[in-house]
This record gives structure tokens, C-alpha cells and sequence, in this order.
């Protein structure tokens, strides 16, 4: 067993970037208590866990678009809206209607502005409606999606999912189902970028192994 890790690390320091292996476990990163499935199949999952509301969540929008266009081959990203407290049901409800609908590329980037950048909260289903309505989405779909079964079971995921992610402030970034980190904890927006690429590659060997 002892040959076995020794031969892992001497594979992740030839095959990481020399930052990577500056991350310390317990430090920049922490295993979770218990890992948690995870439903990319074969892919590494890289799964970020926000809310619209969150200004620090919105910085790291850009950092995470640049990543999706170069990111390794092996890893699928994930975005899971938070529910941390009742107050953010509502924009995870925002989240999985436009997950329902299919708008996802359409929209989650636009409601991200809307809020930090157009500095309008809306609070209803009418005001999101009104707003999508402005993008050229028939609010109809809005209204009638909302509140659907569907969006209420994908509700219920995310409530038990943020518990059980151990996540206690946003964003938080779990690679598969078995490590967690944070903006601060890896020391700023371009080196999360590098651990989410040093923990997906370890996450793959770990597999392997």
C-alpha cells in the first residue's frame, strides 16, 4: 500500500502544474466526512455550489467560463443553487425553472447580471416572469414552470445536497463528491482554477486506484 502511494505522488507531481502541488489537504482543501455519489458516470464531477444573490459567487462567474472552454476532457461541471437558510429558496427555484425549461445557456448568465450588474432583486415569480419576458422568453413558461413538481423535487435535492456537502458560505466547489474548497481557502479566483484542475486529476487517479 505503501509503494502504491508513493507511486501515485510521484505521478501527481510529474502530471500537475508546479502550483498544484503547493496545496496542502486540511489547508487549501478538505475531504468530506462522508463522500457523496456523484452522477457523471465515467467524468470527474466539478460541482459548484452558489447563489445568485452572492457577489462572490458572480466574481467567479468569469473564472469558471474560462475554465469550461479548456477544462480536462474527464470532468463534467455541476452547479447546485444553494439553500442554506429559507431566504435563498427562491432563487434556487429561479435556477431550476430555467433548468426545466431548457434555458439555462439563455438565462443563468443574463439573471447573474440582472442582479449585480442592473442591481434589480426581484422577489416574485411576476417580477422574474417581466424580466425573462425582456430576454424573449414567453413569461407564461415562467409562471406555469415555477412552482411545478418538477422544480419542487429538484428543490428538495439542493436542501438536503447543501447539508450534506458540508457547505457553510458560497461558493464552494466539491470535486467528486469527496473534496471541498473555497475561493479563500485556495488563496484567490486563479488558484481555485488550478485546484479544481489538481483535485480532478487526483479524484481520477483515485478512481484508477
Amino acid at each position: 500500500m505503501k509503494n502504491l502511494f508513493s507511486a501515485l505522488s510521484i505521478f501527481l507531481a510529474f502530471t500537475l502544474p508546479s502550483s498544484a502541488q503547493e496545496f496542502k489537504e486540511d489547508v487549501n482543501f478538505f475531504p468530506l466526512l462522508v463522500e457523496q455519489p456523484v452522477r457523471t458516470g465515467d467524468q470527474i464531477e466539478v460541482l459548484e455550489i452558489f447563489w445568485y444573490g452572492c457577489p462572490h459567487c458572480y466574481a467567479l462567474e468569469p473564472y469558471l467560463k474560462k475554465w469550461l472552454k479548456n477544462k480536462p476532457e474527464f470532468v463534467e461541471f455541476v452547479q447546485l443553487p444553494a439553500v442554506l437558510n429559507r431566504s435563498w429558496e427562491f432563487d434556487a427555484r429561479v435556477f431550476y425553472t430555467f433548468v426545466a425549461l431548457g434555458l439555462i445557456d439563455e438565462l443563468h448568465e443574463a439573471y447573474f447580471d440582472a442582479i449585480h450588474k442592473d442591481r434589480k432583486r426581484m422577489k416574485n415569480v411576476e417580477q422574474v416572469a417581466s424580466w425573462a419576458q425582456e430576454q424573449g422568453v414567453d413569461p407564461q413558461l415562467i409562471m406555469d414552470t415555477f412552482n411545478s413538481f418538477g422544480v419542487d423535487s429538484m428543490l428538495a435535492n439542493a436542501t438536503q445536497m447543501s447539508g450534506r456537502y458540508e457547505a457553510d458560505g458560497v461558493p464552494t466547489i466539491i470535486i467528486d463528491g469527496k473534496y471541498r474548497t473555497t475561493v479563500s481557502l485556495a488563496g484567490g479566483h486563479n488558484e481555485i482554477i488550478d485546484l479544481i484542475n489538481y483535485l480532478a486529476q487526483r479524484a481520477k487517479s483515485e478512481r484508477v486506484d
